[in-house]
């Protein structure tokens, strides 16, 4: 389950034209402590106060002059990231986008890691005491971020833009499905977008070549599961899902006549057999060239650098604040024993749970109620939230066997109102719980966030940067609770559905890293699930191609929940009864989509000023 699209230009630090994300958020009102005493009155503090204000005015005005340089630059890299984070990019003073797509070389790398080091620079040279509150705030989730970036400097080619289901490859049809149309020339954006696909894909693989060249491409069994993926997407002229999204677009444009509308619907067609396919066919052709140039079939630190790359993915896709993957892991095992602990006591104590396993309910079961009553259900807990809209649709038959469970479409910066969320119906997810992944994805999870988010802050630059780490953690964290809310379930079969949930999940976290840094083969595997499952050998490969065809994707969610889960559980314990949840999730919102570093610091001042 993820959220999609968010940003990724010269800044942006991971190595792909589309990412999976939900926007962060910043308070307009987090204070930090202020002093308690004031300096005694003489002209000399009048005269250096003086001084002192002059410098922080002219601090800020640069500071704001930076970031608003730096938002214009990021935004309008390309017309995918600028369409779908403004809905009115001229009201912003931006006339077009700079690009089609974000070039993909290594060439556009080199020049996005000087922009890094110089934007480092530049940040430095900030005295963070003459700055605002939010002003330092931004500074400081820039620094990290830009911090862990330094740790993929020279192991670019580690970067693997196609994937499955997380690869651009398998994203960009959904994006280009969603390309809402607003006005006439949107609908001729979108066409320049089909039209310029070919060449956007022919960069990607040309970067398939260079890892082939230099040992690090991927193994054949991988390989055919990403050519797989490719294949769904050629499209048949009669059952083609980008024909008909484009044509449901487009009769929502009443500035168009009907032989405007005839014409562009002749292009889209058109384009979609001249282009879009022929960019999914030279895909497989050239993967299939590739063959056999993989030869590695372990885990990522197989390769040379392999265990340095998988360092940066963590911290990259997690913003944790463990000091090491060491001891990241070691606390990763504890929550997940003290779940299935959790889950073994449960049991125990509610022998009845085994039997109604099989038949339990929740009081919701149709997709729109269950967002209603979640919807409902979170305003006891977590802070209010304007309103908004929101449309449940389904995955496309062709794309299901290439995407998530479920995912949430982030809305523009300008517009909250209007969200969405897929739902995948393959059957591989029957298995799935829709309530909880309504949570994920809705109230209180991805869409909740996204719009306190566009309603709370007012940095724009925030917008623009993701950190999966938070946002996977914070869906799975509420994900987590839903299973206890009001929900018709029994409380104990709620709580032992989450404790086994947190527990599964944290099981594929750890064989993640087992896999991915510690160099785990398939039998090593099979003797750990041995622990876990009376027949480890079903599950066993399966777990283990996931796990090194998308390195780090299970940790997103998993350590992402751990860190709130701690900071929730250090809360409780020190404020006993004077906790309150919903003071708790507020502050967590209002800090917003940051790395976990940064948000440590600012709990611990928050904790106090409960006290």
């Amino acid at each position: 389950m993820n959220d999609f699209k968010k940003r990724l230009t010269g800044l942006a630090l991971v190595f792909l034209l589309f990412c999976t994300f939900v926007s962060g958020g910043c308070s307009r009102h987090s204070k930090e402590p202020a002093p308690t005493t004031a300096a005694p009155y003489t002209e000399e503090t009048a005269e250096n106060y003086e001084h002192f204000e002059e410098a922080q005015l002219k601090a800020q005005t640069e500071f704001d002059q930076l970031m608003e340089e730096l938002f214009r630059d990021e935004i309008s890299n390309s017309q995918v990231d600028l369409h779908f984070m403004l809905k009115d990019p001229s009201a912003y003073g931006i006339d077009k986008a700079q690009n089609i797509y974000s070039e993909f070389s290594l060439d556009a790398i080199e020049e996005s890691k000087k922009e890094q080091q110089q934007l480092m620079s530049q940040l430095d040279s900030f005295d963070p005491s003459l700055l605002a509150e939010d002003q330092r705030l931004t500074m400081r989730v820039l620094q990290s971020l830009l911090r862990t970036e330094t740790k993929s400097y020279g192991l670019e080619l580690y970067s693997q833009p196609l994937a499955v289901t997380i690869g651009v490859q398998a994203q960009l049809p959904i994006l280009l499905s969603e390309y809402v149309f607003y006005r006439k020339q949107d609908v001729d954006d979108y066409l320049g977008l089909l039209a310029g696909i070919d060449e956007y894909y022919a960069q990607l693989l040309d970067f398939q070549r260079l890892k082939a060249e230099s040992g690090l491409m991927m193994s054949d069994l991988l390989l055919d599961h990403l050519i797989e993926s490719c294949e769904g997407y050629l499209l048949a002229p009669d059952d083609n899902f980008m024909i008909d999204t484009f044509n449901s677009r487009l009769e929502n444009l009443p500035e168009l006549t009907e032989e405007e509308k005839a014409s562009y619907r002749q292009q889209n067609e058109s384009l979609l057999q001249s282009d879009f396919v022929p960019a999914y066919q030279m895909l497989i052709d050239g993967l299939n060239e590739l063959r056999g140039t993989g030869q590695e079939e372990k885990g990522l630190c197989a390769y040379p650098k392999g265990k340095e790359y998988y360092e940066y993915l963590v911290y990259s896709n997690t913003g944790t604040s463990y000091g090491s993957i060491e001891e990241l892991l070691k606390d990763m095992e504890l929550t997940m024993d003290k779940n299935l602990t959790k889950t073994s006591l449960l049991l125990r104590f509610h022998p009845e749970l085994a039997e109604e396993l099989d038949s339990y309910s929740y009081r919701q079961t149709n997709p729109e109620s269950i967002m209603e009553e979640l919807k409902v259900l979170s305003q006891e807990e977590f802070p209010s939230l304007a309103e908004c809209s929101y449309t449940l649709k389904t995955v496309p038959k062709s794309l299901e066997l290439a995407l998530s469970p479920a995912f949430y479409l982030v809305s523009p910066i300008d517009d909250y109102q209007d969200n969405v969320i897929f739902i995948n119906e393959n059957p591989r997810f029957a298995s799935n719980e829709l309530y909880t992944t309504l949570a994920h994805e809705g109230y209180p999870g991805h869409l909740y966030q996204n719009v306190y988010s566009h309603t709370h802050c007012d940095s724009k630059i925030r917008h623009l940067l993701s950190f999966k780490g938070y946002s996977e953690g914070w869906a799975t964290y509420v994900e987590h609770l839903a299973y206890t809310m009001d929900n018709g379930l029994k409380p104990e079969m709620g709580e032992l559905l989450a404790a086994n949930s947190t527990a599964t999940l944290g099981l594929h976290a750890c064989l993640d890293v087992y896999i991915n840094y510690m160099g785990w083969d398939r039998e090593q595997v099979r003797e750990y699930l041995q622990q876990y499952y009376s027949n480890p050998d079903s599950v066993a490969d399966a777990i283990y191609i996931a796990m090194i065809e998308n390195p780090s994707n299970y940790l997103s969610y998993y350590v992402g929940y751990m860190e709130f889960m701690n900071m929730r559980e250090t809360a409780e314990k020190q404020l006993g009864e004077r906790f309150d949840p919903k003071a708790f999730h507020t502050f967590l919102l209002d800090m917003g989509d940051a790395p976990f570093d940064v948000i440590q610091a600012y709990f611990t001042t928050w904790l106090n000023n409960q006290k």
